[in-house]
């Protein structure tokens, strides 16, 4: 079997042993006669699963005690309105970082619930650099300060976070580079991150949130929507996405098997220094669209000096086994995701094949 070089965005690249391991339990799970996906989310089986991955969401990521783990649905998208309905108060502010799309929409999502700010915009460089962490400005009455910690679609990934936020909570999407790098959590108020990236495959949202802001939750939304709702019934309030927390389980086992957390980020720099450097030496023939102090190590986007051979690029990247290596439609140009799953070869075979392309094209 020759396995594809998957640099697709979103749903992305898991890690060849994961779907291994899946595939050898896909019929029967531990002995129980049938799958995973067919048994009671209250079965035991299942709630060992739902604590175990939880358990090594902790110790990978180094969650204190005093935040709760918990596994939802409706992807980011659905925490850029939950986020709000829950900790945005009448004659306070949501306070937003704008970097892109992701944090965009974030944004207008906030706006349907209450008042919101910007403390701080890219537009002006086009989204391709982030702003300096010491430049935001968070009004004193701000419910929270919302980051999007890496923009998928522009490249772009902050390299540090605020620390002079005094008691406005600090909240992250991180959706694209979680476990990708250790993050001091308790810097946080809440962290969540859709699993297809970084995590595990669609359908699974993570939500790391810390005591207070659950025990705030309003009583007048719906139970569905309050984050004290999940946490009390540890993320089996309703019917979970069973198979997505499962694969998510193998994906954290997979990641404590290799090294953790730091050894990702030692990982992901060095494949990823491949392809920049690719970029980097083309003499101009590759042009990278991300300032250099917030390039991504997760999303590396570039431009060729023509749209037609940008065509090029992509149509003789597929017929030589690369996929998603297209840019985002709002934007253009080429991208290659290199999220964890994504192996050392397969930076390798693009580093290669760019080199070549410019060889028979420059």
């Amino acid at each position: 079997m020759k396995r594809a070089y998957n640099f697709n965005a979103g749903p992305a690249a898991l890690p060849l042993e994961v779907l291994q391991q899946a595939q050898e339990q896909f019929v029967e799970y531990q002995g129980a006669g049938m799958s995973i996906m067919e048994m009671s989310h209250r079965s035991a089986l299942y709630e060992q699963v739902n604590n175990e991955s939880q358990a090594l969401m902790r110790e990978l990521f180094g969650i204190p005690d005093n935040y709760h783990v918990l596994f939802l649905q409706g992807g980011a998208s659905q925490q850029f309105a939950m986020i709000p309905m829950n900790l945005l108060r009448p004659g306070r502010v949501g306070a937003y970082v704008k970097t892109g799309a992701w944090a965009d929409k974030a944004l207008k999502e906030s706006k349907f619930v209450g008042e919101t700010v910007i403390a701080a915009s890219s537009e002006n460089d086009k989204y391709m650099r982030m702003p300096n962490v010491n430049d935001f400005i968070v009004p004193d009455n701000a419910a929270y300060l919302h980051m999007t910690s890496n923009e998928t679609i522009g490249g772009v990934q902050f390299q540090e976070f605020p620390t002079n936020l005094g008691n406005v909570p600090l909240v992250a999407d991180m959706s694209s580079d979680i476990l990708s790098r250790p993050i001091d959590i308790s810097k946080f108020g809440l962290i969540y991150a859709g699993a297809q990236k970084n995590l595990g495959p669609s359908g699974v949202t993570v939500v790391i949130v810390r005591d207070d802001l659950v025990q705030e939750s309003p009583k007048d939304i719906p139970a569905i929507f309050r984050y004290d709702t999940h946490a009390k019934n540890s993320s089996l309030y309703n019917t979970p996405p069973s198979f997505s927390v499962y694969m998510v389980n193998l994906v954290l086992k997979w990641i404590k098997s290799n090294g953790g957390v730091a050894a990702m980020e030692q990982i992901n720099r060095d494949k990823t220094k491949l392809i920049y450097d690719a970029i980097d030496q083309s003499n101009g023939f590759y042009i990278g669209c991300a300032h250099p102090d917030s390039r991504s190590l997760m999303n590396i986007t570039f431009r060729i000096q023509s749209e037609e051979l940008e065509k090029q690029f992509v149509k003789e990247s597929e017929q030589n086994g690369f996929v998603g290596l297209k840019g985002h439609r709002d934007v253009g140009g080429l991208r290659a995701s290199t999220y964890n799953a994504v192996p050392h070869e397969s930076c390798k075979a693009l580093a290669e094949f760019m080199a070549d392309f410019q060889r028979r094209n420059g």
